[in-house]
Order: C-alpha cells, then sequence, then structure tokens
C-alpha cells in the first residue's frame, strides 16, 4: 500500500475509533482481532427490562433497509423526472423553433405565388407570339421555372416542418405522462420511506438509554463478527490494486464528508444518503455515474473482491440496496442509515453482492 492511502485511511479511522469496533488497536482494518471478553455480551445480556435487544436489533435492520430500498426508488424516478423535466423543455424550444420556421415559410410561399399570380394570366405559347424580344421571353421563362420549383420546395419543407411540430408534441405528452408517473411514483416512495423510518424511530424511542447504548453495542457487535468472517478468508492477501488518480480523488472527496448526517435523497453539501456519497465522490474526481445503487450495479463494470482497489463501489445486499466506496486496509467510507453520519467500517460488514469500478 502506498503511503498516501495508509495516511488517509489512518487519518480516517482516527476519527472514529472511539465509536466503531473494528478491530485490535493499531490493526487498522488489515489485522481484527477478536472482542475483547469486556465486549464479549453474556448469555442473559441481550434481554434488558425484559425486551430482546437482538430482535430488536434485526427489526431495525429490516426497517432500514426497506427505507433504503424505497429511496433507491425515490432517487430512480427523481432522476427520470430531471430528464424528462429537461426533455420537455428541450421538445418545447424545438416547437417554438418549428413554428417560427413554419411561419417564415409560409410568408415565402406566399409572396412566391402572389409573384407567380402577377405573372400569370396568357398561356406561355401565347405569351411568346406576342413577345417583342423571344429571348429575354425565354430567359424569363427559365426563371419561373426556377420559381416553381423554388415553391415546391418550399410547400415541401413547410409539409415536413409541420410534421415534426406533431411529433414533437406527440413527444412532449409522451414525456408529459410519463413525467406525471415518475411523480406518483416518487411520492409513493416517499411515503414509505417515512414509514419505515417512523416506525424505526418509534421502536428506538421506547428503549431507554441503558437500552439504546446495548442495542449500539450488538450492532458493532454483529458488524465486527461479519467484518472478522469476511478478512478470515484471508481476502486482504489478495487484494493488491492501487487506486488510480480519479480514485484517489474519490477516496479524498469521500474523506472529507466523514461526519456529515445521512439524509435519504441527499446529495450534498451538508448530509448524505449512500449513493449521493459515491455518485458525487466520483462527480468531484470527473466521472458521472449512475445517482442509484441499483443502477451503479446495473451499469457500472463489474470487478472481482479480489481484485478491487481503493475507489471502488461495493454493493451491498441482493437487491443492490446499498453502496459504499472501498477505501483499502479493508475498510469503506459509506453513509449507513437514518440517525447515522458518513463513516468508517469494515468492507465485509454487511453482505456483498459485487463490486463496481467508476473508472474502468
Amino acid at each position: 500500500m502506498g503511503s498516501g492511502k495508509r495516511t488517509l485511511t489512518t487519518v480516517a479511522i482516527a476519527l472514529v475509533c472511539a465509536v466503531t469496533v473494528l478491530g485490535t488497536p493499531g490493526g487498522a482494518f488489515a489485522s481484527p482481532g477478536r472482542p475483547t471478553p469486556a465486549s464479549t455480551p453474556s448469555s442473559g445480556s441481550t434481554r434488558v427490562a425484559g425486551k430482546d435487544l437482538e430482535a430488536v436489533r434485526k427489526k431495525l435492520d429490516d426497517l432500514y433497509h426497506d427505507a433504503a430500498v424505497a429511496t433507491d426508488a425515490y432517487n430512480a424516478a427523481q432522476e427520470r423526472t430531471k430528464n424528462q423535466s429537461a426533455q420537455i423543455v428541450r421538445l418545447a424550444q424545438e416547437i417554438v423553433k418549428g413554428q417560427e420556421k413554419l411561419a417564415d415559410l409560409k410568408d415565402r410561399a406566399g409572396a412566391a405565388a402572389r409573384a407567380q399570380y402577377r405573372g400569370g394570366g396568357l398561356p406561355p405559347g401565347v405569351r411568346l407570339w406576342l413577345s417583342d424580344n423571344p429571348q429575354q421571353f425565354l430567359d424569363g421563362a427559365g426563371t419561373a421555372l426556377q420559381g416553381e420549383h423554388a415553391t415546391e420546395g418550399l410547400l415541401a419543407d413547410m409539409t415536413r416542418t409541420q410534421h415534426d411540430l406533431e411529433q414533437y408534441a406527440r413527444d412532449a405528452a409522451d414525456r408529459w405522462q410519463e413525467l406525471d408517473a415518475n411523480r406518483e411514483a416518487k411520492a409513493k416512495a416517499k411515503k414509505k420511506i417515512e414509514k419505515q423510518i417512523a416506525a424505526a424511530e418509534k421502536l428506538e424511542s421506547q428503549l431507554k438509554k441503558q437500552e439504546q447504548k446495548r442495542l449500539q453495542e450488538l450492532e458493532d457487535e454483529a458488524a465486527l463478527k461479519a467484518q472478522t468472517a469476511w478478512l478470515d478468508s484471508g481476502i486482504l492477501k489478495e487484494l493488491r490494486g492501487k487506486a488510480s488518480g480519479e480514485g484517489r480523488e474519490a477516496v479524498k472527496f469521500a474523506a472529507d464528508q466523514l461526519g456529515k448526517p445521512y439524509v435519504w435523497g441527499a446529495e450534498g453539501p451538508k448530509s448524505y444518503d449512500c449513493s449521493g456519497l459515491t455518485s458525487q465522490a466520483w462527480a468531484a474526481a470527473g466521472t458521472v455515474i449512475p445517482r442509484t445503487s441499483q443502477e451503479q450495479w446495473k451499469h457500472l463494470r463489474h470487478v472481482d473482491v479480489k481484485d478491487m482497489r481503493p475507489g471502488d463501489l461495493i454493493i451491498y445486499f441482493h437487491d443492490a440496496s446499498h453502496v459504499a466506496m472501498y477505501v483499502g486496509d479493508g475498510a469503506i467510507i459509506h453513509a449507513p442509515r437514518p440517525g447515522r453520519t458518513v463513516t468508517i467500517a469494515g468492507a465485509g460488514s454487511m453482505p456483498i453482492l459485487g463490486v463496481v469500478r467508476p473508472d474502468a
């Protein structure tokens, strides 16, 4: 590992080591320890005041997971809404330009028709017979023929422009329908997010301070257990990838956001949700990536876990409902969930679906 990457990880870990249980002191994420006897729960310590805190923890995990899925749906609908609004604006501009062009073509066609009318009357053969200068007549006939062709061209252009306007109008109407559908999807997702978060907050509010503290310990212990199992597989021995220049910029941006609150649907600069953090980090590095974790999983290049390098994104859970940035030494930076802040955690502390690389 390069000294720059180790310094970044070390500094970031120092900011959160007081509240995050990840391994033995000084071991960073590369050499995790086992829970000390003091942090290992006794057989009855998960039940406080008659409540099964482990069951509460799992229930909270389910509620916040469902909220994360709904947040991804909200963010996706929001992105589609922005794109459709931009398309409607573009189509409206095309319609205005088309109407102006059509008005100009009508004026020119009318002028050509009036000129043709003024030069009409007698048949061409009679006008040639009456003409004092046959050559001048023939020249004028050629000009008139050109004018007729030009008029035909004007009429064809008018027809094409009219058809374009009709197509623009149909496209705009379609975009409006899609916009309405996505507004409805956003509202539905928002309602679900708020419902799940409210249920989680209500459940947590029913716990006493001692129970809330113990609940946090249980969360840390579950994360440590998963991280330890991941590291025990020997994965760190295989991770040799070095960050690209853009990857280093993305990691630096993510590290600068440590301590900022998680807010669903947020893209910074004061708060983030999980994919808001990763998409903005890579935007700061000069690469635009999809807004949601599911779209990041769907559209970015997949790489094997053993080949990942700092800056890559780890997608979590079977439904790709969470994303974090790998920063080296077996660690990630991510925006976990409501009530938490952007923090460092073990890369294996949640079920990994796969890894994607934005700067492939």
